[in-house]
């Protein structure tokens, strides 16, 4: 299930052509559509793991639409951040914590301070509400350093935050004045 969570990722997030989906311009396709087009690509998974995966994944990286289309239920999907690929997650701005983390590694460490936080080749900079989540992102490449964002001076700055589904703190980008290494 492990690798189908990550192959769900995957087309969901960056790089939906390899199995010929299109998402639409929020990042939606129709389950039965994504189904069938694991199936043509061999990637076997039924609508029971599927759910499986939505409801059990760690970081609730997937969301679900049902929408009465004529009294019958039309079922979406969609990766709730972290796109690579241009969507439009209609996340209305809100007012964020004081104080947001981000995990890293210590070889981003000097790049990071000097230019901030960037949103590289994703939709948004990602940033989490509590340590222990920042601490879990940081150790999928090593020793997580924890980076302590003044999220509340950035929002009185003007500079937006939206929170996806998932709970993910999401901005543009984080300049180096708003960070700190949390000791």
């Amino acid at each position: 299930m492990k690798n189908n969570s990550k192959f769900l990722s995957l087309v969901l997030r960056h790089k939906p052509e390899t199995i010929g989906l299109k998402l639409d311009k929020n990042g939606w396709v129709a389950i039965g559509r994504l189904l069938d087009q694991m199936e043509i690509h061999d990637r076997m998974i039924d609508y029971e793991e599927l759910m499986e995966i939505v409801e059990n994944n760690d970081k609730k990286r997937f969301e679900i639409k049902e929408l009465d289309r004529d009294n019958g239920y039309y079922n979406l999907i969609r990766a709730s951040q972290g796109h690579s690929v241009k969507v439009d997650l209609e996340l209305k701005a809100e007012r964020p914590p004081m104080k947001l983390y981000h995990g890293t590694v210590d070889k981003f460490i000097d790049v990071i301070m000097k230019d901030g936080l960037k949103k590289m080749n994703r939709h948004a900079v990602h940033l989490s509400g509590d340590i222990s989540t920042a601490t879990k992102v940081g150790s999928r490449r090593g020793k997580a350093i924890i980076l302590e964002v003044n999220s509340g001076a950035m929002y009185a700055d003007r500079i937006k935050f939206f929170k996806s589904k998932n709970g993910v703190w999401l901005t543009d980008s984080v300049d180096p004045k708003y960070i700190k290494i949390k000791k």
